[in-house]
């Protein structure tokens, strides 16, 4: 999403950078843990791990010179920067993660930090939190321009799908997600394998194993194990691949068990199909049950759905229709820059006045 929203920005007149974190492994594996505690882990927030967090981003701050008119820190990981700066505008902390229900001990401690800003972003207003800051609720949204969003032709689906040998003699069930406990792959694999009972399909679940997560890896392979001749695992970074998967597939899931947003709801939307999502997080603002697709709580209502738009191919094209429309009104890019520009419109009249 700032890929291009970075671009989009500096294409509308506003000169916008992208900074980076640069941190050792156990800095990762302390941050994927405070990740997973603010969805609701428990985690051992020791002195140490606070002092190698902090330390970290301290080493961040002095590599980089951050004396921009707007801030936009994203996420736990570099949340402390704001401490090591002067501010010579607003600070706004985006967080993308689902604040429902907390860990008290990481909420407090990053609290500290989050005090500190200017304004906190959340992506639905379930997640704002009574504290002192001023909140604004901005819902993410896709790039229809994107390789892994644009127009694909038949022949160019094709083409993809075949590189990576993903055949096409039965419908496709797709779950794209990054390799994470929160998605749940071991639910949808449990879910597929009761639906093929009663349809013939075929599996793919295609992620990759994000840098910043030491977990991952160790997800990626106890599914591998899952493999047969229908259930396919693919770890890749191809957005080419992703764009022909959601097109192709018959039905896609995201059955998370938690979810800041679930963009990759709106991804497959776009393109036309219907998606089966859990009822967690931003997922229900994107998908309205038994309309543009179906919301389930449970392994047995997933593999119920999937056997129902398989079957019904006037469903399917309903309800992809529908899905399509709701993202071309409400999950679109410059909805998005028009929220951060009435923000920074904002706060210039705010921090005018106080320098007048």
């Amino acid at each position: 999403m700032l890929t291009s929203l970075t671009l989009l920005m500096n294409s509308v007149g506003i000169k916008t950078g992208w900074r980076v974190l640069q941190g050792a492994s156990d800095f990762f594996s302390i941050t994927k843990k405070m990740h997973n505690a603010l969805q609701g882990s428990d985690m051992n927030l020791s002195d140490r791990k606070k002092q190698i967090y902090e330390n970290i981003v301290y080493e961040n701050a002095v590599r980089n010179h951050l004396d921009h008119d707007f801030v936009v820190v994203h996420d736990p990981q570099p949340l402390p920067l704001i401490h090591h700066y002067k501010q010579s505008g607003p600070w706004l902390w985006r967080c993308h993660v689902d604040l429902t229900a907390p860990s008290r001990d990481i909420w407090n401690y990053l609290a500290g930090f989050i005090k500190q800003y200017d304004a906190m972003i959340v992506s639905i207003r379930e997640y704002q939190k009574p504290i002192d800051v001023p909140q604004r609720c901005f819902m993410p949204a896709i790039d229809p321009f994107s390789i892994k969003n644009r127009e694909f032709t038949d022949p160019e689906i094709e083409d993809r799908l075949s590189h990576h040998g993903i055949p096409l003699d039965l419908p496709l069930v797709v779950q794209v997600s990054r390799f994470d406990r929160w998605k749940d792959p071991e639910g949808v694999i449990k879910a597929f394998k009761i639906a093929r009972e009663a349809v013939a399909c075929r599996l793919v679940l295609l992620g990759n194993i994000a840098t910043d997560d030491p977990e991952g890896e160790t997800v990626y392979e106890s599914l591998v194990r899952e493999r047969d001749e229908d259930i396919m695992i693919l770890c890749k970074q191809d957005t080419a691949l992703v764009n022909a998967l959601q097109r192709k597939a018959a039905v896609v899931i995201q059955k998370s068990l938690r979810e800041g947003f679930g963009l990759t709801v709106a991804e497959a939307m776009w393109k036309g199909t219907p998606v089966i999502g859990a009822q967690v997080g931003g997922i229900p603002y994107q998908i309205k049950d038994g309309k543009n697709g179906f919301l389930v709580s449970s392994i047995e209502q997933t593999a119920e759905r999937i056997v129902q738009i398989i079957r019904d191919k006037e469903l399917r094209s309903r309800m992809g229709a529908r899905a399509h429309d709701t993202v071309a009104r409400h999950f679109l890019l410059p909805r998005l820059l028009e929220q951060y520009l009435d923000l920074f419109g904002a706060f210039e009249t705010v921090f005018r006045l106080k320098k007048t």
